[in-house]
Order: structure tokens, then sequence, then C-alpha cells
């Protein structure tokens, strides 16, 4: 019941939001997909991840509202169990300031049947359109521990992006970050995915990616600790409207 509350509240609000502007048009995406591995923030949590979510967003008096739901299972080799369930809720606060886009996000991370390692963050960023490149600074802060997580010691992330127009219905997408944990003073993995887009219908794609990730920390103290270079490839189908 928790997980269903936390998911019909973050839902609730964004319809709230919207009713009170007439105007405003809600725009949504449905994607599922796989990837080899289960990929976070540079440290391996599994093999054969089968996900999928949905996103909202609108815009409200010159804000942009958004909010999602991420479900995945993925088979274990380093933690818990043999295979794990994770189902996401998130939302996020957006507005254009001129030199760059401000943002306030909420995530919680919720494991059915392993209530104890649940955890949230708060995350904090900025955005801006280099021209050769998007480029994004965020922060994240922990508001409850978890074994899985556990303090994120102030994880933060830089990341750049750019597509590239292939055709009228192909793009390619490059990606790259660097996370650094503020708390330990030390960078964590560089991460970088290319995808390929193809729009086989109006408000369809298909996107098949690889990701190959550097670690730069094997810290004891951290979730890092053992911590190698992964590559993963994958393939995620999505639809707007």
């Amino acid at each position: 019941m928790q997980n269903y509350s936390k998911m019909i509240g973050a839902l609730a609000a964004a319809s709230a939001l919207v009713a009170g502007n007439a105007n405003a048009e809600v725009e949504y995406q449905l994607h599922t997909g796989y990837s080899s591995e289960y990929l976070f923030r540079g440290t391996y949590q599994g093999t054969d991840l089968v996900e999928a979510g949905v996103d909202a967003s609108t815009k409200w008096n010159d804000l942009t509202l958004s909010a999602g739901l991420w479900h995945g299972t993925v088979n274990q080799q380093k933690s818990l169990a043999p295979s794990l369930k994770e189902l996401d809720v998130y939302g996020a606060i957006s507005k254009d300031l001129g030199f760059a886009t401000a943002s306030v996000g909420y995530i919680a991370y919720t494991y059915p049947g392993l209530s104890d390692v649940n955890s949230q963050e708060i995350s904090l960023g900025l955005s801006r359109d280099l021209g050769f490149a998007q480029a994004s600074l965020t922060y994240f802060g922990t508001t409850a521990s978890s074994e899985i997580s556990g303090n994120n010691d102030g994880y933060s992330e830089l990341a750049l992006s750019r597509s590239f127009e292939l055709s009228p219905c192909l793009n390619l997408n490059v990606a790259s970050n660097i996370g650094y944990l503020v708390e330990q003073g030390q960078a964590t993995a560089w991460t970088t995915k290319v995808a390929l887009d193809y729009g086989f219908a109006e408000h369809a794609k298909l996107s098949p990616f690889v990701t190959y990730s550097v670690a730069l920390s094997d810290d004891n103290d951290t979730i890092y600790n053992r911590s190698e270079n992964e590559f993963v490839a994958g393939s995620m189908l999505s639809v707007s409207f």
C-alpha cells in the first residue's frame, strides 16, 4: 500500500497543478527496455535488467513540472538476493532563469518486500545549452539511508550530451557524465552512453544503446568498493503522446 500511495500522490499532485491552468497541456511517455546489466551511477547492480516506466510533463506559470514511475527487475549476483525488484517514484520542478535552467527534484527508491532498504533523495540542478552540447550539474542529497544506496555521500554529477540528426527518422545521441562524492572529496565513475533513436512511427521510437563506465574509485568506505569498468548493451522502446 505504501508504494501505491506514493504513485497516486505524485500523479494527483501533477493533475491538480494542471487543472489550475486551462491552457496547460500534459505530455506523456511510456517506455520499456532491456539492459545486459543494471548500472547505477557507475556501480554494478546485477544482470538482465528488464524495465518499464511512464513519465508526464507540463508547463504551469513559467514552470516545467514532471513526474514519473520506473519499475525494474534484475538478476543480482553481488548483493541481497538472486533477483530484485525496484520501483522508483520521482518528480521535479524546473524554471528557465535565462542564464541557465534550475531544477528541484525528488525520488523515492522502493524495493517491494524489502522495505528496510527503501531510500529517498532530493536533487538540485542547473543546466544550460552551450551550443556544442547540453551541460548539467546536479547534486543529490539523501533524506534516508538504506543498505543498498546508503548515505550517498553527497553524490553529484556533471554531464554533457548532444544529439546528431542523421536522417528525418534517425538520431544519434551521445551523453557522458562524471560522478563526484562531495563528502568524500573523490570522483566515482566516468560513464558514456551512445544511443541510436529510430523513429519508426510518428510518436514511437526504438533506441538500441551501448554504455561504458570507467571506475574512478574503489574506496572501501563507499559503494564504489571493488568497482570495475563496466560495459552495458541494450535497447529501449518508447511511445509519446
